[in-house]
Parts: structure tokens; sequence; C-alpha cells
């Protein structure tokens, strides 16, 4: 599995070979420098370790400091580490947006935007009681009723009822890739990218 870190810059629209106008989002995607190659004699599993974004020294601590020195490299702020790496990788290599080509697919994880407590209609779709007739007050966005009675005394788990929503990870599946502009870093997916913008994301392309 091939992949690279990057920002999400925003989204933007493109026209494809057909004339469709297609919505797609632009991402910033490395370049990312190896920090770390994992073996199975001395981790049990093979992986690449890559960092992305500059960060401030002030901000790094003692160890994280020794950690990209040893890959001769500035710290980092965001750092993942990618199974099955389909090219051989140097200790301190770059890896750059090239590594993918325009028109194959690639998943995206990000972190969904977090939009604190929320009820039952923005959570889970919830019509609410629909009726604001024969007594009705307030009753618009309720859950209505949780169907605990005598029996079995208590709300099983699991209820969809009100709660936190958002800031979770998400996988877009098979996003097709529009553009690649090697001098800019920037890779254009087809369809939407979870997260705000200038949020970290991880590209991924499983062989």
């Amino acid at each position: 599995m091939s992949g690279i870190i990057g920002k999400k810059i925003g989204m933007t629209s493109i026209f494809d070979a057909n004339g469709k106008n297609v919505p797609c989002t632009v991402i910033e995607a490395g370049p990312c420098v190896v920090t770390q190659i994992r073996t199975m004699d001395k981790d049990g599993y093979s992986a690449v370790q890559l960092a992305f974004d500059e960060k401030k020294e002030k901000h790094t601590t003692s160890a994280e400091k020794g950690h990209f020195a040893k890959a001769n490299t500035t710290p980092k702020k965001y750092v993942a580490e990618f199974t099955r790496f389909e090219e051989k990788k140097e200790f301190g290599e770059l890896v750059t947006v090239e590594v993918f080509q325009e028109g194959e697919f690639v998943d995206v994880v990000g972190t969904s935007k977090g939009k604190g407590f929320q009820g039952v209609v923005k959570r889970h779709g919830f019509r609410g009681v629909n009726d604001a007739t024969h007594g009705q007050h307030n009753r618009l966005r309720a859950p209505g009723s949780l169907g605990a009675s005598s029996y079995p005394s208590r709300v099983f788990k699991g209820l969809r009822m009100a709660g936190r929503t958002g800031g979770n990870r998400v996988k877009m599946i098979n996003l097709q890739v529009m553009r690649i502009i090697p001098e800019k870093n920037v890779i254009v997916v087809k369809g939407s990218v979870p997260g705000p913008n200038n949020s970290y994301v991880i590209l991924e392309r499983w062989s």
C-alpha cells in the first residue's frame, strides 16, 4: 500500500474529458520524509513511516528532535505509517505527490468536522413528532418515546439518542485522481474529503 500525507486545501470543480463539471477536493500532498523503516526482524511488522509539514523547534520535544535528526530533516507536525509500500524506500528519502498517477483511485482518511452535542434530528435524521396540533408543544425536534417502561426499566445500550457528533475517523474509498500538479505538490481528487480545510489527511493506494 503506497501512500502519502496531505493537507486539505478546499474544494473546486473541473471539467472532465466529457465536458461534465465534476466537484473535486484540492489536497497539498507532500513532500514527505521517510523518518523510520519498520522491519519484521526488529519490529514484528513491515512499514514505512512518513512525516509531513514543518514544525517549530520550540514546540518540539527532545525525543522528537532526535528522531527527526536521524533522518537528517527538520521537525515535522504529522507522522503516519504505511504498510506494504510498493516501492522500496530509503531512510531520509523524500516521497512526493508523483507516487500517484492521474486516473487511478485512492482512499482518503481524515477526521470529520466536530459538531459538538447535537439532538436526534441532526445526529440521526429523526423527523420529530412532526405535528404541531392537538396540544403538541415544543415537540417538533424531540426524540419521542424510548420504549423503556416497567420492563426493562432501563435504556438499552446503543439506542439512538442525542450526543456528541462528528470528530470521527472517516475513510472515503475509491476517489479518482483527476489532476496532479507536481511543482505545487497538489493532487485533485474527485468528490469530498472528510475534515475542515487545513486538516491533515492520509491518501492510500492499496496494491
